[in-house]
């Protein structure tokens, strides 16, 4: 079980940072083009909030059954232990917050400024989970690209 979420939480990310790359470059075209906020955005910014809150959850049964994430004494002098325990799962809260409740107050048929709404949410959004994924190249965290 704990290698099938693990697939599951690593793969999504690549399928997370395309949704991401998509509604960044949407909303700014349509913001800088001054356009409405049309259904076939709408459509496209809820498949996003919904994989994002499908990958939240799988890391949070990750986090219930992972032994990375250890609750002792001495785990915020471990880089490994403090990132998954801490800095991981809290970024990834904030950024699923962000997310989500940009998606929710998106109003169908509403002005360009929704469009600049979601590119802003979307941008702080993705520079949290940039920073928080473990990245192979981070070698103190021991993670690979899937």
């Amino acid at each position: 079980m704990y290698n099938g979420l693990l697939h599951l939480h690593s793969g999504l990310r690549y399928i997370i940072l395309a949704l991401f790359l998509v509604t960044l470059i949407m909303s700014l075209n349509n913001w800088l083009k001054e356009r409405k906020y049309t259904h076939k955005h709408h459509s496209i910014v809820k498949l996003h909030a919904i994989v994002f809150t499908i990958q939240f959850v799988a890391g949070v049964a990750l986090y219930a059954i992972s032994s990375k994430v250890l609750f002792d004494a001495g785990m915020m002098k471990s880089t490994l232990l403090r990132f998954f325990t801490l800095e991981h799962p809290l970024m990834m809260l904030i950024a699923t917050i962000l997310i989500v409740h940009s998606a929710a107050k998106a109003k169908i048929y509403s002005n360009y400024t929704t469009h600049k709404r979601l590119f802003w949410y979307n941008l702080l959004g993705l520079l949290l989970v940039v920073a928080s994924i473990p990245w192979p190249f981070r070698e103190q965290l021991g993670a690979g690209w899937f």
